[in-house]
């Protein structure tokens, strides 16, 4: 049984990939005290999470709950360790595309997550931590996101009237709080930008990662950092001239081959 359990949640475009990132490359390091699950090792559960924030039907939800006893039982034995089990899309898709307005099925998942783990593990101590952004922030990130994975054409000013309410992240800990029977923490990206290993720092802390274990890591770079804005505005143009999917990806892929300068 872990010493600990802690899922980490969401949110989208706070700084996940970065911690993710620093969790991966130092996985050998971490191993005495932390046992981890990431993305890779749980395709199937966030594809069920996914279409649960879409669908938000009892099928849909099942599969959640199937997944995840699913990804428990797989676990090895860790006693002593914190288990963390982090992913974005453990709260369902980013909000901004079609009907899919907001994060109100994160309340709904996180009780599942909660209530599985803790039929597993009865005598462990549960936590969830989720990253939060500055409203403002947060909306134009995932905004040019949705430009760059998707064929959005929405101007920002039309993103923000359909899908603004969605950037209150604290509002959402706030309803996860009130849904779960266990501690919810929080960390906003800015204040977590100042510390040595920024937006993994919190959750590091949380996991009880000894502090001479924590000074051997090197400061993660930015993952996913932002494109310049001349990208992001000729990728939305692409989206807005070309109708064919297969054309408009040709044209996305040169424009960030020439931004990345891999296009030689």
């Amino acid at each position: 049984m872990p010493a600990k359990v802690v899922l980490h949640v969401g949110f989208h475009k706070t700084g996940t990939s970065t911690v993710q990132n620093l969790l991966r490359t130092n996985r050998a390091l971490l191993k005495p005290n932390l046992a981890m699950r990431l993305k890779p090792q749980m395709t199937d559960l966030l594809h069920a999470t996914r279409g649960y924030s879409t669908w938000r039907d009892k099928i849909s939800l099942a599969k959640v709950a199937r997944r995840f006893d699913l990804l428990l039982q797989d676990l090895p034995g860790m006693p002593r360790r914190t288990l963390v089990i982090s992913a974005e899309e453990l709260s369902g898709h980013m909000p901004g595309r079609g009907d899919l307005a907001d994060y109100s099925a994160a309340p709904e998942l996180a009780r599942i997550y909660v209530e599985w783990v803790q039929r597993y593990f009865p005598a462990c101590e549960v936590a969830i931590y989720a990253s939060t952004r500055d409203p403002e922030n947060w909306l134009r990130s995932a905004y040019w996101e949705h430009v760059k994975s998707s064929s959005m054409t929405l101007d920002f000013t039309d993103f923000v009237a359909r899908y603004g309410h969605a950037a209150d992240l604290d509002g959402v800990v706030d309803d996860i709080a009130a849904a779960v029977p266990c501690r919810v923490f929080r960390a906003r990206l800015e204040a977590a930008q100042t510390l040595r290993l920024g937006p993994a720092q919190p959750l590091l802390d949380l996991c009880n990662v000894p502090p001479e274990t924590l000074a051997r890591i090197m400061p993660p770079p930015v993952a996913n950092a932002a494109l310049d804005q001349s990208v992001l505005q000729a990728l939305l143009e692409a989206n807005r001239t070309y109708t064919d999917r297969d054309a408009r990806k040709a044209a996305k892929q040169a424009i960030l081959a020439r931004a990345q300068g891999t296009d030689r």
